[in-house]
Parts: C-alpha cells; structure tokens; sequence
C-alpha cells in the first residue's frame, strides 16, 4: 500500500511539472512562447563590368571600401573614344552645313559665275564653228589639208559640248535643289546626330559607375589589363537594405502576415533587431541546407522576407538568424 502511494506521489508531481513548463499543456495560451523561425541574412551582390573593351586606366577604389551611388569605380583609355566623338561631330556640322546649303539655294556670286563661264564657252564655239566652216570651203580646193579640216572640226564639237555643259549648269545653279536632295541632305543631319550620340555613350561607358552604394567585397582587375565587354571588374555587395530570407511550416502561416512585426537575433550578439515581414512566398519549397535548423530539413516550408529597421554591422550577408514576432501590448497585458 505504501508503494503504491509513492507511485501515485510521484506521478502526481510529475504531471505538475509538466503542466507548468508546458503552460498548462497549451491551454493558456496568452503565455505561449512565440515561434522561432530560421534563417540568414540575404546575400546580394552584383558584378560590375564595362560595356565595352578597353585597357584600365584607373581602378579608385580597395576592396572592403564602401561606396555611394555613383562613384566613378574604374575607368578605360577615352582617348580613341574621344577621337571618336570628334570625328562624329565633325561630319555632324559638314551634314548641317550642307542641309542649309540645299535649302537657301545657291549664292548670287555662284550664279553670276556660272553665266560667266557659259558667255566664255559660247565665245569659244563662235571661234571653233568661225574656223571649221573657213576649213570646210578650203578643202575641196585642195587649199586646206583633210587633216587640217578634221581637226577644227574636232574642236568646234568640243566648243559645242562646252556650251551644252556650261548651259546646264547655269539651269540647275537658277533652279536651286532639289526636293529629293534635301530629304536626302535631311537624313544626312539626322544620321550624323545619331553618330554623335553613339559617341557620346561609348564615351560615357569608359566609366565604371556605382550603380548603388554598398561595399566593395572584391577588386578583380588592375590598372593596365585589357578587358572584354562584360568581364567583372568589381564585385559589390549591396547592404542597404537589409533583408532577412527565414522559412516557417504551412501550419503557422497564419500569423506571418506582411507588416508583421518580428525580432531577430544572432549567434553572436544579444542585440534583438526589429523587422517587418514585407513578403510571404505562395508556394512551398524545401528548407536550403545554408538554413541551421534543429530539425530535419526535409519538409515543405514557405519563404518569407524581412526588413530590418535597425540594421548594423552585426549582421552580415549570409550570416545565420532567428527570427521570432514581436508580442503585442495585448499579448504582453493577457500575459501578466
């Protein structure tokens, strides 16, 4: 009788044990540890290359350095590029000059010269025609040689192609261009613009700009190498903002809702860092083995991310975290 005694004592106390570690095996709800979830801390990095090949002239910045938005990392030979943009804007103000040349029409000296050049073609054709009809009575006669007479009679042709060639040219210098010339003239401009913004950019592109502040985590080219367009020049890691990649089982989706609020924690420090839930993944996946949970990772569990409000050095890409939601005053006051 005794033992059994013992064996009901024992019991007993082992049940009361258990009721206050477990919170009344569940029931009291209002004073449930909240849930941990696990993850790490968001790796993004990007690498940056020119879009253009080139040999380094510069290289501004060490690895580990932080850097602003827009910062000038490195920078390509620009002299050829420069000769370049000159060279298209050259062509540029030849093709402008040429559009206004078709459109005002030709100067009143061009003109005046041309008239000159024909009276000075048709004086010439009255003197060859003069001297191949003398001939052409002549050499019936015997008095003038028949070699003497086809050579005027080559010159007057050649004083009449004159005449036609200088008269042609006065008609065209009086009707001014064409339409068609200065369409064509238009396009011209037009082409030569685009030269001259494609100089510009490929100028603009021999400079390796920080598309976003961060840290340089690595430097891979030096002053002096020859690059290929896309071959990585710096890598950079992008820290602000921070973002936290933690997973939580289907079950306990209900209060992973964006605009949580959550703590998250370290291994490394006690600080607690505030964050807040921004997005829950719809579809499930399995736990990344970079995730150190307690438990199997071989069920389905669903990302979700978190932005830290109060980020600091203490955490780093990569790094492994625990997350658990913030309580509530309500929570706080059922609690108590």
């Amino acid at each position: 009788m005794p033992k059994r005694v013992i064996i009901i004592a024992v019991v007993a106390i082992a049940i009361a044990l258990a009721a206050i570690f477990t919170s009344g095996f569940g029931l009291w709800s209002g004073q449930d540890a909240p849930a941990e979830y696990y993850g790490n801390v968001d790796i993004r990095e990007v690498n940056l290359a020119f879009e253009q090949s080139g040999r380094i002239t510069q290289m501004n910045f060490e690895e580990g350095q932080r850097i602003e938005k827009g910062a000038i990392l490195a920078v390509i030979d620009q002299q050829s590029l420069g000769d370049d943009l000159k060279a298209a804007e050259a062509r540029l103000a030849s093709a402008r000059a040429q559009l206004v040349k078709s459109r005002n029409g030709n100067r009143p000296q061009e003109i005046g010269a041309a008239a000159a050049q024909l009276e000075q073609a048709r004086a010439q054709h009255r003197q060859a025609k003069s001297e191949y009809e003398r001939r052409a009575g002549l050499v019936a006669s015997g008095a003038v040689s028949r070699a003497q007479f086809e050579q005027s009679r080559a010159v007057f042709e050649i004083a009449q192609a004159a005449v036609n060639t200088a008269s042609q040219q006065l008609s065209l210098l009086r009707a001014g261009s064409r339409q068609e010339d200065i369409a064509a003239n238009a396009a011209a401009v037009e082409q030569a613009q685009a030269d001259v913004a494609q100089a510009r950019t490929r100028l603009g592109e021999g400079q390796l700009v920080a598309p976003s502040g961060g840290i340089i985590l690595s430097r891979v080219q030096e002053p002096g190498a020859i690059v290929s367009p896309g071959a990585t020049i710096y890598t950079l890691t992008i820290d602000k903002p921070v973002y936290i990649r933690a997973y939580a089982p289907e079950s306990q989706l209900g209060s992973l809702v964006p605009g949580a609020r959550v703590n998250v924690t370290t291994d490394s420090s006690e600080k607690v860092y505030m964050g807040t839930i921004g997005y829950v993944s719809p579809s499930a996946e399995f736990t990344p083995k970079t995730v150190q949970t307690e438990d199997l990772r071989a069920d389905l569990v669903y990302r979700f991310r978190i932005v830290v409000e109060n980020p600091d050095n203490g955490l780093r890409q990569g790094q492994p975290v625990t997350v658990a939601l913030a309580r509530t005053n309500a929570q706080d006051q059922a609690a108590d």
